[in-house]
């Protein structure tokens, strides 16, 4: 829905074809090794999830790709199962109108899924998303359609490269910021985007995945 809208905007953002060469590579090397060490593990978080909270283990929810691009993403299930229905009695507005990314004490979210989100274990499934070509390992978080149509004009601009897995906005306060203004972080990374600050992105996320700051 908002692809034409930014092939006459932010077409010239978008990265190199080189460093998008590099970039897919990266991704499909990384992911494929990733994926065959921790695949016993992924079998075992499904089990266990299938065992205390039931069926579906995974959770499938639309969002927003590169250049506006809709696309299935995945993850283990961490709420309840009608935690969909719920959503809007969860949405704390400011006077401003910009609400928090996520509540720290959402009921909806199950005792072992809490463990999932601080540990980041839930996203593994996305390395799939990643083989796919939906998403890149670094990025700007894909949202929801609901939130990126509330976008101002200027936040369009996080979604003129590949949505990542994980980005600059989460090594530096992950759901501690708040849910719009994150983007000035995701916009400061497709700006001064290189294959370079994914490395440094990519070293810095498992310091913070460890530290758990803002992860629930």
């Amino acid at each position: 829905m908002y692809y034409d809208w930014f092939v006459h905007e932010w077409d010239e953002l978008t990265i190199n074809q080189q460093q998008r060469f590099v970039k897919r590579f990266l991704d499909i090397t990384i992911s494929l090794i990733v994926i065959g060490i921790t695949w016993p593990f992924m079998a075992g978080i499904a089990c266990l999830i299938w065992l205390v909270d039931g069926s579906p283990v995974l959770f499938n929810q639309e969002r927003v790709g590169e250049r506006g691009r809709p696309f299935t993403m995945y993850k283990f299930r961490t709420m309840i199962p009608v935690a969909e229905a719920q959503w809007e009695k969860q949405v704390q507005y400011s006077e401003s109108r910009v609400f928090p990314h996520k509540n720290a004490d959402d009921p909806r979210v199950t005792v072992l899924g809490k463990w999932l989100r601080r540990t980041s274990l839930d996203e593994l499934p996305q390395l799939f998303n990643v083989l796919l070509g939906q998403m890149s390992l670094v990025g700007p978080r894909p949202e929801m359609p609901w939130i990126v149509a509330g976008y101002e004009p200027w936040q369009y601009q996080r979604l003129a490269v590949p949505q990542g897995m994980t980005g600059l906005w989460q090594v530096t306060g992950r759901s501690l910021n708040p849910m719009h203004l994150c983007t000035a972080i995701d916009i400061q990374y497709v700006e001064d985007y290189s294959i370079w600050l994914d490395a440094q992105i990519l070293v810095k996320t498992p310091l913070a995945v460890f530290k758990g700051d803002g992860a629930f």
